[in-house]
């Protein structure tokens, strides 16, 4: 089977807004009097808003009502809003606007696959919603990762089959989900982190689509 289809997560492969969600998080953390770290923090990536909150307040000791957690993440989306609102084209990660490049000249389909509700603000802010063929963020799904659904979507959109798809994720939970929807997952990161990712690199600039189509069809 070919690969036809590229699929990509959005925070931490073509914009990193990491920061920008441990800032709100971080303030909520301290209003609700207790704080988050850095490291912390890593353990939400990719993991949707609401099971973010949850993490949280486990962390924090906090127990609250179905209705007060709507309010706080409710909250933290509007913090998180203020400062993505920011954003432009310089936001985008090194190297991304020439790997689409080679995506295109390849004659690959292309889809996101966020669990970020704000994905197609971010996309418009940054001047990539063009950039692909599918999007499908957390308005079109009920499952966060690592459940694979967002990815499924992705292939279904596209029309084509997860054997034909790769998929580009930095968050142990998004390779996770790429790895159970039949995918060939491409780490951002590192190797000691993406344990899971069929083949890890440290961004898009240091990749080509030739040499992942090679190690694909191996």
């Amino acid at each position: 089977m070919s690969i036809n289809a590229f699929l990509f997560d959005l925070d931490g492969v073509i914009v990193d807004t990491a920061i920008y969600h441990y800032q709100a998080w971080k303030r909520l953390a301290n209003e609700l009097g207790f704080d988050i770290s850095e490291e912390f923090n890593e353990g939400l990536k990719g993991v949707s808003r609401t099971d973010s909150l949850d993490l949280i307040l486990a962390h924090g000791g906090l127990s609250l009502p179905e209705e007060k957690k709507t309010e706080l993440a409710t909250q933290k989306n509007e913090w998180y809003l203020e400062l993505v609102s920011r954003m432009t084209s310089n936001d985008i990660l090194p190297g991304v606007p020439a790997f689409f490049a080679q995506v295109r000249q390849a004659g690959l389909k292309t889809a996101l696959g966020s669990v970020s509700k704000n994905a197609p603000m971010i996309l418009a802010r940054i001047g990539m919603t063009d950039a692909f063929d599918a999007i499908i963020d957390g308005n079109k799904i009920s499952k966060g990762k690592p459940d694979p659904e967002v990815f499924t979507k992705g292939a279904e959109e596209l029309g084509v089959s997860a054997a034909e798809c790769v998929v580009f994720e930095d968050a142990v939970a998004g390779v996770e989900a790429g790895k159970r929807a039949g995918m060939f997952v491409v780490g951002i990161g590192t190797p000691d982190v993406l344990t899971k990712a069929d083949m890890v690199a440290l961004s898009l600039e240091k990749l080509t689509v030739e040499e992942i189509l090679k190690q694909a069809a191996a």
